[in-house]
């Protein structure tokens, strides 16, 4: 996969993972546009981001947002040939507690499954008609093994494991290359509940991502997902210990 003069969209671009990304694909000589549903975030990022960026606003779970988003892209970017489905949801808790189970696996679901099967499926003619173009689908280390507190994330980026997988093997014959960036915990806003400041930086994901492109390798396991990746091959009880240890 080509690294540059590519045009890119990201989901949830104005910060953390997705920020890093428009950051490196930036710096690379690609032309970035950033989706999320803040306008002030939006505009806080593209004065960070300088270059060659565009912000729209879109929350990828309102099918009508979704609906305007790629018209604006048909309109505007019909060159676009990379999409990164970045934009997700999480919640931390015990499901044992009083927390709402149904409700928090219904939004992570929804922001973090379903959208990505809505949004790509509607951009797909477009990326088709590319030379090369790729979807990135940015899932989990929990793909492979739950963290108990994270128990419906978790499921619902196995969902999105089994998608991507799926979906490579369907495009297999046509330009789309589809990839899939799997984050350890990473140092964002986004994880601050769970110990973001322990995890790796966002840039790590960015660089990966841009070697895998250069590479062609698909599934991108980044930093400690490499190690659970192995591990929950050779000994699924000890891979289920280790993502659920306290210590």
């Amino acid at each position: 996969m080509k690294t540059t003069a590519n045009t890119i969209l990201i989901t949830g671009g104005s910060a953390g993972i997705g920020l890093a990304l428009a950051q490196r694909f930036i710096a690379e000589g690609n032309n970035v546009i950033i989706t999320g549903r803040s306008e002030e975030r939006l505009k806080e990022a593209v004065q960070k981001l300088g270059g060659n960026v565009t912000a729209i606003a879109a929350d990828v779970t309102k099918p009508e947002d979704v609906t305007a988003l790629v018209q604006r892209v048909q309109k505007d970017f019909p060159e676009l040939n990379v999409l990164i489905n970045n934009a997700g949801a999480a919640f931390y808790y015990n499901l044992g507690s009083e927390a709402d189970a149904f409700a928090n696996a219904e939004q992570e679901i929804v922001t973090n499954y379903l959208s990505i099967i809505r949004l790509t499926e509607q951009l797909l003619p477009v990326l088709k008609q590319q030379a090369e173009s790729a979807v990135v689908n940015v899932s989990s280390i929990v793909s492979f093994v739950p963290n108990s507190f994270l128990p419906t994330y978790s499921a619902s980026k196995a969902a999105l494991h089994s998608y991507t997988q799926s979906l490579r093997l369907t495009l297999a014959n046509t330009p789309v290359k589809v990839f899939e960036l799997m984050p350890p915990l990473v140092n964002t806003e986004f994880s601050k509940e769970i110990g973001g400041e322990n995890g790796i930086a966002p840039s790590v994901l960015a660089d990966d991502l841009f070697e895998a492109f250069t590479n062609d390798s698909f599934e991108i396991h980044t930093g400690s997902t490499a190690d659970i990746y192995k591990l929950s091959h050779a000994d699924p009880a000890a891979a289920l210990q280790a993502m659920n240890s306290r210590g």
